[in-house]
């Protein structure tokens, strides 16, 4: 991946901030290839910091910051679907056993 102009037409990195006021300029409707033109950068990489800045931004308004319980919380609801799922197919199998006169069959009392 090569390295696109700093401001001033320097090679180098871009700081947050730099890249955060050049996202603004394209989101305030200056055109993107001629923000690509002046800066030295290409309109693809601009569009991919647009995208970065306005993932983060989602991220920040939410109404409560994710944290690692959120994953495990996701992996236990996997599983309590996966065991409803499996209690609910047996349960079919045992009805369906029963009406065939299977091991779970009406027995008589003795």
């Amino acid at each position: 991946m090569s390295e696109e102009r700093a401001p001033g037409g320097e090679r180098g990195r871009w700081s947050s901030r730099r890249k955060t006021e050049v996202v603004l300029r394209a989101l305030r409707g200056e055109d993107l290839d001629a923000l690509s033109r002046e800066l030295g950068v290409t309109a693809g990489t601009i569009a991919q910091w647009r995208e970065q800045v306005l993932a983060g931004g989602q991220a920040a308004v939410k109404s409560r910051p994710a944290d690692e319980r959120d994953d495990e919380l996701g992996r236990l609801r996997a599983k309590v679907g996966e065991l409803t799922m499996e209690t609910e197919l047996l349960r079919e199998r045992a009805r369906r056993a029963e009406g065939d006169g299977g091991p779970f069959g009406r027995r008589r009392s003795r």
